[in-house]
C-alpha cells in the first residue's frame, strides 16, 4: 500500500474516532448538540439563536449545534434517540408531565457540576418550586428549571366581545350565558385545543383545583380517592363545558397550535381561547400577523381565571418550569454541555424573559423587567405576576406516567359523553391504586 493512502486511511480513521456521539472536536472547537421543542423556532429571529450566537462569541472553543422539534410527540421522539444512543448532549423536557421522571437513566446528575459553578449556596439561586421540580428524593438535581408557566389561563378579546354585548365572565354561570350569546350570533365560544392531552390537563386541574385544591393533590399523590365528591364535581364541570356548549363544537379535534392559538392570537377571529401565562409573547414576537391584531389601535386583551364551582373565589393556577434542560449521561462532552446550560438559565433567561416573555422566572435572584411592553400587555403580565405570588394550587401536571396518561384518557371520554364523571373518577382510582409512588 502506497504511504498517502494509508496516511489518508489513518486520518479518516482518526477523524471518525473524534466525531463519534456525544460530541464532536473539529477545527479546534468542541461541538455540543442541543435539541428541544422550546422556545419556539421562529427562524433566524428567533431568539435561541441569538443566544446561541452570544454563548459562541463568549465561548470561542464550543460550537452549539442545535436541534428543533416541533413539540408534536416530542417525548417520544426524544426517547427513542436517547435510547438508541444518538440523543444529543443537552436537551429540554417538561416537568410538568411525566417525561422528567421517567426519562431518569437519560439524565446525569448534574448536582456536581451546579456546586462548582455556584459554590454551596447554589440552590439559593433559583424559585424553591422550581428546584422541586428538578430535584429527587434525596436532594439530586437532574435538570436546570429554564423559565416557569403558570397553566388555567383563558384570554379574551375584550373588544370583540363587547361586539356581542358580552364582557369577561366573571364565573361559570357567566360563561355559560356568554358563550350561549356568542354562538347565537354566529361567532365560536370559549375555544380549546382539546385535541391536546396537555391542554385538557391543564383546564381540568385548574377547575379541579377550584373544587378543593387539597383533594386533588391528595389523590395525586395517593393520599384520597379519585372518587371524592370534589373531584367528582370537577368532572361534571369539566363534560358540561362541551355539552352545553361553552367550549366550541369538534373541540376534540382541534390543536391549540397552530389552530386555536393562530385564530385568536394572529387571525383576530375568535373572542376566547384557553391558554396559559406563555401566551405573553403575543405582545414581544416579531410575526407580523400578530402585531397587527395585538397592537391594533385600542386593542385590549384580558388574561383571566373565573369561579368554576359558584363558591365566590376564582380558580387558582398551576405552576410547573416550562423547560427542564438536562444533560445526556452519554455525552463525553460534559464540561461543555453544562457550560452552555449555565449560560441559558442565566444570561439565556435574561433574555427569553424580559425581552420575549418565553415564560416567567425559575430563577430567584432575577429581576422581571420587561422592556416596551404596550400598557395592555403591561395590564396582563401584572395578573400572571399577582397570581404566581399569591394564587398558585401546586405543581402543573401528574409526574406519574400511568395515571397521568389515565386522567388524560378520562378527559378525552368524558369530553366526547362516551362516560360519566363517577364512570371516570372509578376508572383513574383503579389506576392511581396501583401507581407506584
Amino acid at each position: 500500500m502506497k504511504k498517502g493512502v494509508l496516511y489518508f486511511l489513518i486520518l479518516a480513521l482518526c477523524l471518525g474516532l473524534l466525531n463519534g456521539c456525544g460530541g464532536k472536536i473539529q477545527e479546534g472547537k468542541t461541538t455540543i448538540t442541543f435539541q428541544t421543542w422550546n422556545p419556539a423556532d421562529y427562524g433566524p429571529d428567533s431568539p435561541i439563536y441569538q443566544i446561541i450566537d452570544s454563548f459562541e462569541k463568549e465561548n470561542p472553543d464550543i460550537h452549539v449545534e442545535y436541534v428543533f422539534t416541533k413539540s408534536v410527540a416530542y417525548q417520544e421522539h426524544m426517547r427513542v434517540e436517547l435510547i438508541d444512543g444518538d440523543g444529543p448532549d443537552v436537551y429540554g423536557i417538561s416537568s410538568g408531565s411525566s417525561a422528567f421522571d421517567t426519562f431518569r437513566i437519560f439524565e446525569e446528575d448534574i448536582t456536581p457540576f451546579c456546586e462548582r459553578a455556584w459554590g454551596e449556596e447554589w440552590k439559593e439561586k433559583f424559585l424553591d418550586s422550581c428546584l422541586e421540580s428538578v430535584s429527587d428524593a434525596k436532594g439530586r438535581i437532574y435538570g436546570l428549571p429554564l423559565g416557569q408557566t403558570y397553566a388555567g389561563y383563558m384570554w379574551a378579546d375584550v373588544d370583540m366581545l363587547k361586539q356581542y354585548g358580552c364582557e369577561v365572565p366573571a364565573n361559570y354561570l357567566d360563561m355559560k350565558k356568554t358563550c350561549q350569546t356568542l354562538r347565537e350570533n354566529g361567532q365560536m365560544p370559549l375555544a380549546i385545543g382539546a385535541k391536546d392531552s396537555w391542554m385538557n390537563l391543564d383546564m381540568w386541574m385548574s377547575i379541579a383545583a377550584d373544587c378543593d385544591k387539597d383533594a386533588l393533590y391528595d389523590a395525586i399523590e395517593g393520599k384520597a380517592s379519585f372518587e371524592s365528591e370534589p373531584i367528582i364535581e370537577s368532572f361534571r364541570i369539566w363534560q358540561d363545558c362541551f355539552t352545553s356548549g361553552v367550549f366550541q363544537d369538534k373541540a376534540t379535534k382541534m390543536p391549540i397550535y397552530d389552530t386555536i392559538n393562530d385564530m385568536f392570537q394572529r387571525d383576530g377571529k375568535i373572542p376566547m381561547i384557553t391558554n396559559g401565562s406563555w401566551a405573553m409573547n403575543m405582545y414581544t414576537v416579531s410575526d407580523e400577523r400578530t402585531r397587527a391584531v395585538v397592537d391594533r389601535e385600542g386593542a385590549d386583551h384580558d388574561v383571566f381565571l373565573i369561579d368554576w364551582n359558584g363558591d365566590g373565589k376564582i380558580a387558582p393556577v398551576t405552576a410547573n418550569p416550562d423547560v427542564v434542560l438536562c444533560m445526556n449521561p452519554e455525552s463525553t462532552q460534559k464540561e461543555a454541555a453544562f457550560r452552555f446550560m449555565d449560560y441559558l438559565v442565566n444570561e439565556g433567561q435574561d433574555l427569553l424573559v424580559n425581552q420575549y416573555l418565553e415564560y416567567m422566572p425559575s430563577r430567584a435572584d432575577m429581576e422581571l423587567n420587561v422592556q416596551g411592553l404596550s400598557e395592555d400587555g403591561q395590564k396582563n403580565l401584572n395578573v400572571i405576576i399577582e397570581n404566581g405570588k399569591n394564587n398558585v394550587a401546586g405543581p402543573r401536571g401528574i409526574k406519574y406516567e400511568d395515571l397521568s396518561l389515565a386522567v388524560c384518557n378520562e378527559l378525552k371520554e368524558l369530553a366526547i359523553g362516551k362516560i360519566t364523571p363517577e364512570e371516570a373518577a372509578s376508572q383513574i382510582e383503579k389506576i392511581s391504586k396501583e401507581t407506584i409512588r
